[in-house]
C-alpha cells in the first residue's frame, strides 16, 4: 500500500509539474506533510541535498523521500511516479513537436504559464527559508537568512556570480553564523 502510495502521490505531482524541480518542491511538501512520511526537519535537509545533487532536484527529492519512507523498493516506487508522466508527455510531443511548435496557441499558454511558476518558486523559497516555527521574522537566523539571500540574489544577478560559487559562499557563512 505505501509504495502505491509513494508512486501515486509522485506521479500526481510527475502530471502537474511545470516550471521545474524548485517550482515542484510545494506540491512535494503538501504530500510528505499529508501523509506524515516526514517531519518539516527531515523535508528540509532532504531538499537541501536534493539540490546539491546531480540531476534534477525534484527526480532527488522523490527517490530520497521514497528511500526515507520504504527503502529501496520506495525509492524506485517514488521515482518511476515523479519521471513516468514526463516520459510520456516527451515522447508524445517528439512525436508531433515539429507541427505544434510554431502554433501561437501554444506559444500563447508558455507565456501564460511563467506568472504561475514563478509564484510557485517564490512561495517555495519563502516557506523553505522560514520552516522552523520557533523562528519569527525577528529572529537573528531569519535576518540573517534574508541577508545571505538578498547578497546571494545581488552576486547573481548584478555581478554575474557562478551559482557554485554561491553555494560554496553561503555554506561557509552558515558554518560561521549558525
Amino acid at each position: 500500500m505505501l509504495l502505491w502510495q509513494l508512486f501515486i502521490s509522485f506521479m500526481k505531482i510527475g502530471i502537474l509539474s511545470f516550471g521545474g524541480g524548485y517550482a515542484v518542491i510545494s506540491m512535494i511538501q503538501y504530500e510528505v506533510y499529508r501523509y506524515s512520511w516526514l517531519t518539516p526537519e527531515e523535508f528540509q535537509r532532504i531538499v537541501s541535498l536534493s539540490g546539491m545533487s546531480p540531476g534534477s532536484i525534484a527526480t532527488n527529492t522523490a527517490t530520497l523521500i521514497g528511500y526515507n519512507t520504504a527503502g529501496l523498493s520506495g525509492a524506485i516506487a517514488a521515482t518511476s511516479g515523479i519521471i513516468l508522466p514526463s516520459l510520456i508527455v516527451v515522447i508524445l510531443i517528439a512525436a508531433f513537436f515539429y507541427k505544434i511548435h510554431s502554433n501561437p496557441w501554444v506559444k500563447a499558454s508558455f507565456y501564460g504559464l511563467r506568472p504561475i511558476i514563478t509564484a510557485l518558486i517564490l512561495y517555495a523559497a519563502i516557506h523553505f527559508g522560514f520552516s522552523n516555527p520557533a523562528d519569527s521574522i525577528l529572529h537573528w537566523t531569519s535576518i540573517a537568512t534574508l541577508l545571505i539571500s538578498a547578497a546571494a540574489f545581488l552576486l547573481i544577478v548584478k555581478y554575474k556570480v557562478h551559482p557554485l560559487m554561491i553555494i560554496i559562499g553561503s555554506a561557509c557563512v552558515g558554518i560561521i553564523l549558525f
